[in-house]
């Protein structure tokens, strides 16, 4: 079974539906899940208490799981200097803390199998350092650092780690910014282009499936930098 995170909407829900189409078990957490047509568990990852909850229901009705796909996420484009206290938290407690959660509580069984696929995201923004986005970038430069030592820590076990970061994507994220500024953001990828959901989802499937058995600990950008 793989379990999503952030699988009500944008990227997580996105991929929920690509990997559904193409037959697999899934399992979608979210703090909304009305109006899902996948199974679903309330949960925000940003609660350890909450996360164990899901986790241990997962051990005693679901089964096993083989992969798990971190794509919860929030963002908020703000001056450091004028984010609100409160903005900071959430951003930080939902990015990496969720993310952090998610992989200790959730990964036992692919230990225990010594097989398993984590998937964590990040976003360009963290190489081009983008302006107006400092804490978003904060909580994702800590994914993928936490992205690098897990895989080292798990590796043992079979259990491959790594971490895609998408630049603009058409999802709910982008609400508020403005076209001119999606463009800039864009024209410093080495593609210069926005891509869509799909391509995102194309890249989970790459990154599940056993031939790339040899890749762990990696970030990988679509739209290149």
């Amino acid at each position: 079974m793989i379990v999503v995170t952030g699988a009500s909407k944008g990227l997580g829900r996105a991929i929920c539906e690509r990997l559904l189409s193409k037959k697999n078990s899934i399992l979608g957490l979210a703090r909304n899940i009305d109006g899902l047509c996948y199974p679903a568990c309330v949960c925000d990852v940003g609660s350890y208490v909450e996360v164990k909850k899901v986790a241990k229901k997962i051990r005693e009705e679901r089964g096993r799981i083989t992969a798990l796909i971190n794509a919860a996420g929030v963002a908020s484009m703000n001056l450091a200097l004028t984010t609100p206290s409160s903005s900071v938290q959430r951003i930080i407690q939902t990015n990496l803390i969720g993310t952090i959660n998610c992989c200790q509580l959730l990964t036992a069984p692919m230990l225990i199998n010594k097989e398993g696929v984590i998937i964590n995201f990040s976003t360009i923004a963290v190489p081009l350092g983008l302006k107006g986005e400092s804490v978003y970038v904060a909580s994702k430069a800590g994914v993928e650092g936490f992205t690098r030592s897990f895989a080292r820590e798990v590796s043992e076990y079979n259990v491959r780690v790594n971490c895609i970061a998408p630049g603009p994507i058409q999802t709910n994220l982008l609400k508020g910014i403005t076209p001119e500024q999606i463009q800039k953001i864009v024209n410093q990828q080495i593609i210069n282009r926005q891509f869509t959901p799909e391509a995102v989802c194309d890249l989970v499937e790459i990154l599940l499936d056993s031939r790339t058995s040899s890749i762990s600990g990696q970030v990988l950008h679509v739209g290149g930098v």
